[in-house]
């Protein structure tokens, strides 16, 4: 059975759960901004344990609870429409990591 396989690409954008963007939450900021922009969707996912360029831990733990967990927001779609949005992600995001990388659809 032959699978149906597409190039596009992926998007991750690793920021803080209390990062804010003009006094709001910089995570559903970015994702109303590719709806916006026609991306084919985007997801959020809430870490539970993570730290990241300043090396302080963050943790879900019910002994400290953390509102500044690690969030990553990951984008799939063509390189071209990923390409047309990232300057003005890199405008939103002032401390983050952003990766792009090339993935094959096996499925959709």
């Amino acid at each position: 059975m032959e699978m149906d396989k597409r190039e596009d690409a992926l998007l991750r954008i690793y920021i803080g759960e209390s990062d804010l963007i003009e006094g709001r939450a910089a995570y559903k900021e970015i994702v109303h901004y590719f709806k916006k922009n026609g991306l084919s969707g985007a997801t959020v996912i809430r870490g539970i344990y993570g730290y990241g360029k300043k090396s302080q831990l963050h943790s879900a733990s019910i002994l400290r609870l953390s509102t500044d967990l690690p969030i990553l927001i990951e984008v799939v779609d063509s390189e071209d429409k990923i390409q047309a949005v990232l300057p003005e992600v890199k405008k939103m995001i002032k401390e983050g990591l952003i990766t792009l990388e090339k993935i094959t659809i096996v499925k959709k």
